[in-house]
């Protein structure tokens, strides 16, 4: 038995569970329009009346007042169509937008909503143009977001405790290379949909982006990567850095006013780069930092400054992370090795400096980067075989990884031997997804105690 049909059997046919407990909730229009921009939902739809359509460019986001992406172009029914495209979470946002009297929306070729309107909507511009629609909802968007119904569950033993005991070692280490196989096939699609849309270095600049804010400021790094792309930092090496904390908003023409004196003439230099630059990069819609409530080696100032330095040797990195074959420890050893001038000693941009150097990208970070991006990518092109990847050692198990254990083995002692390894880990997170997270009995009628007794 498959993990998939593992699931399938458990809930019946299609893994997104009833669209009811889950369609009332969208996520910010901020990450929907990221994720959009990162393919994550495909480019081939068909409008709601019925027209072949296909995402020929995703455009660039609009710095100003107006559509959310412009120059961009879709195929429908085989006619090319140019300029913009509008994200709302509702079919009705057109029109109290305002959209429909906006001249500005007149070049608008595709409106884009995330929930199923109850009646008939019809998109129609100033000049009373039909505008195509299209509407992803119920299991195309669970699918794409891939979120469950809770974001914890409660750590406790759980009902599945006694039916992986008498399975023993061999079933479950085939159950856990199940769970961590399907887990990495998910991950390599979400990549290469990014990379079909805008190439692979835009693909591994944002998926390395998103792992540097695990886990509070995921979202902002992807959005950060997603302004500030990598075909653009490639090209004007010495305004990389000032480009990203701009971007970011992080700089202002007082900020080396506040900072120490040793930082005042770096800073100052970072904002007179900066403003040459902000009009092509500026937007009224602010990326949504998590400040707060972070460790301080993981302050977003210091992980911009973690890219920034992995930016200033691109190449390398590059040729490292999507070699074929894949080698992890090169990969490890690099991210090891990162030094920047300022951000080596610095946790913000007006921070003293530390005693040490600090690791700018630590290997916990870098064994997630190769967990939820380049390894799942390297599997899926035979650059890497399983059992090499069962084989890599992981770091300490994070709070989700410490709950699944909990449940399915009673206690951490008893999960040690299903702790020691990244795919070990990734498979636990993908049951604790599919199961625990999905459950709204607390624990009661989930169906994988059942399903684990049949896998042996």
């Amino acid at each position: 038995m498959s993990y998939r049909r593992l699931i399938d059997e458990a809930f019946g046919h299609g893994a997104a569970l009833a669209e009811e407990a889950r369609g009332a909730d969208l996520p910010a229009e901020l990450e929907l329009q990221s994720l959009w921009f990162a393919g994550t939902f495909g480019r081939e739809f068909t409008t709601t009346d019925g027209r072949k359509l296909r995402i020929v460019q995703f455009g660039e986001w609009n710095r100003g007042a107006g559509p959310d992406f412009i120059q961009a172009a879709i195929e429908l029914d085989g006619a090319l169509k140019r300029w913009a495209i509008e994200l709302d979470p509702e079919a009705a946002d057109w029109d109290h937008h305002g959209h429909a009297t906006n001249p500005a929306y007149r070049e608008v070729v595709l409106h884009v909503v995330f929930r199923r309107p109850e009646q008939t909507v019809f998109t129609r511009d100033l000049d009373h143009r039909a505008v195509p629609m299209l509407v992803i909802a119920g299991e195309a968007l669970d699918a794409a977001l891939n979120r469950p119904r809770h974001a914890t569950a409660r750590a406790m033993p759980g009902r599945c405790l006694r039916p992986l005991a008498a399975l023993g070692g061999e079933p479950i280490a085939r159950l856990l290379a199940e769970a961590a196989r399907h887990r990495a096939a998910w991950k390599s699609g979400r990549f290469l949909r990014t990379a079909d849309a805008h190439g692979r270095d835009a693909a591994l600049f944002q998926a390395t982006a998103e792992t540097l804010g695990y886990r509070g400021n995921a979202l902002a790094m992807r959005l950060l990567a997603q302004r500030a792309p990598m075909s653009v930092l490639r090209d004007d090496a010495p305004a990389r850095e000032p480009i990203l904390f701009g971007t970011a908003g992080f700089l202002s023409p007082d900020l080396h006013e506040k900072a120490p004196a040793d930082t005042r003439e770096y800073l100052r230099g970072q904002w007179d780069t900066w403003w040459k630059h902000r009009g092509r990069f500026e937007t009224p819609l602010a990326i949504p930092w998590k400040l707060h409530g972070q460790r301080p080696a993981n302050h977003p100032h210091r992980r911009v400054g973690a890219l920034t330095a992995l930016a200033h040797h691109w190449p390398t990195f590059r040729r490292l992370a999507l070699a074929r074959p894949f080698q992890p420890a090169p990969v490890l050893d690099f991210l090891a090795s990162l030094e920047h001038p300022f951000w080596s000693r610095r946790h913000t941009l007006t921070s003293a400096p530390t005693a040490r150097p600090v690791a700018l990208f630590g290997r916990t970070h870098g064994l997630e980067l190769l967990a939820n991006h380049l390894i799942p990518l390297a599997l899926h092109e035979d650059g890497l075989d399983f059992p090499g990847y069962l084989k890599l050692r992981a770091a300490a198990p994070n709070d989700r990884v410490k709950r699944c254990a909990l449940r399915l083995f009673g206690s951490l002692e008893s999960a040690r031997p299903w702790l020691k390894t990244v795919a070990h880990h990734q498979a636990l997170l993908q049951i604790y997804h599919d199961f625990c997270l999905e459950d709204a009995s607390d624990c009661a009628a989930c169906p994988f105690p059942e399903q684990v007794a049949q896998w042996g």
